[in-house]
């Protein structure tokens, strides 16, 4: 079985890690080489027998003309999370491809919950609260964990995961679907009633803008928003407007738009902002697991056994 490399030598390097590049080494024919848009031509004539593709963050976006130059290429095993780039060219020729998305949803949602319990005591609302002794006290606190209200945003694996991380802390979870048609609950039902919403919506443009003031406004006293899934999918303006008038409100904030900030942007100055630089996905030590997950994939699929993460044309920007 040929294989080689695809993408970032940096990102590969930084993926693979761990022993991980040279896992793949021991278990196909690996090109040397890792391969990208400047160097692909002067390896045609290798390429021209690669069967299978590694790659991972910065894989290429192949052209008709590089496909038809490899016409033995089987399968693309991907150590990260979104294929939307690339995917359809691949899959119009019948090439299997595999996403360790699944693999890259679980920090994300470790990350999501975290915050989501601390929300739910009212830690982020009460600790920016304590500066001095006359402000100790638990008016400024949320109503606790047991039997309280979440809302998720979006029904991707990062929501499923995080209901999962959730359920034995004995709260009511409920998921809210990025598409109308499939939702029992509203968006701003969610809003009206969760004390934390979490979002998790897909990368979509039809999700631009779609939280907007209007549900910030119409929180409870005391709740939290968490964003890891895209800043753009928030109304920002009307996000920070709301903000000032509600104080008591707290948001978490993973993602913005743009990222990052521009430096007079409010959201570095609202004490009810609690920003982080996008570091809720798989990174340093976390990344590995998203090879390992490609590497176990590969070995599914050349032993004949059924794929857990295989890649269709109706999983591209649907969820």
């Amino acid at each position: 079985m040929k294989a080689a490399f695809f993408g970032s030598e940096s990102q590969i390097d930084y993926v693979y890690a761990n022993g991980r590049r040279e896992k793949v080494a021991g278990t196909c024919k690996l090109y040397p080489e890792i391969i990208n848009n400047d160097n692909f031509d002067a390896h045609l004539d290798a390429l021209k027998e690669v069967e299978v593709i590694f790659s991972t963050w910065g894989m290429l976006n192949l052209t008709e003309r590089q496909l038809d130059c490899m016409p033995s290429l089987k399968a693309v095993f991907y150590a990260a999370g979104a294929t939307d780039g690339f995917a359809r060219p691949l899959l119009a020729r019948g090439i299997t491809l595999m996403s360790a998305w699944q693999a890259n949803a679980i920090p994300v949602a470790e990350f999501a919950a975290a915050q989501i319990v601390l929300a739910l005591k009212g830690f982020f609302w009460n600790s920016r609260e304590l500066k001095c002794k006359a402000k100790w006290d638990r008016d400024n606190t949320g109503p606790g964990v047991f039997e309280e209200s979440v809302a998720l945003i979006g029904a991707g694996a990062i929501a499923l995961k995080t209901k999962e991380l959730l359920k034995n802390h004995n709260v009511d979870v409920f998921i809210v679907p990025s598409r109308k048609e499939k939702r029992t609950v509203s968006l701003e039902e969610a809003f009206r009633t969760a004390f934390v919403v979490s979002n998790h919506l897909p990368n979509r443009h039809d999700n631009i803008g779609v939280i907007n003031g209007e549900h910030f406004r119409s929180m409870r006293r005391g709740a939290a928003f968490v964003n890891t899934g895209r800043g753009a999918q928030v109304n920002e303006t009307e996000m920070i407007e709301v903000l000032k008038e509600r104080p008591d409100l707290t948001v978490l904030l993973d993602v913005t738009h743009p990222e990052p900030p521009e430096d007079d942007s409010e959201l570095y100055k609202l004490p009810n902002v609690h920003l982080s630089a996008h570091i809720a996905g798989s990174m340093n030590k976390e990344v590995i697991r998203m090879a390992d997950y490609a590497i176990e994939e590969f070995e599914r699929w050349r032993s004949g056994e059924p794929l857990l993460y295989q890649i269709s044309e109706d999983m591209l920007m649907t969820n």
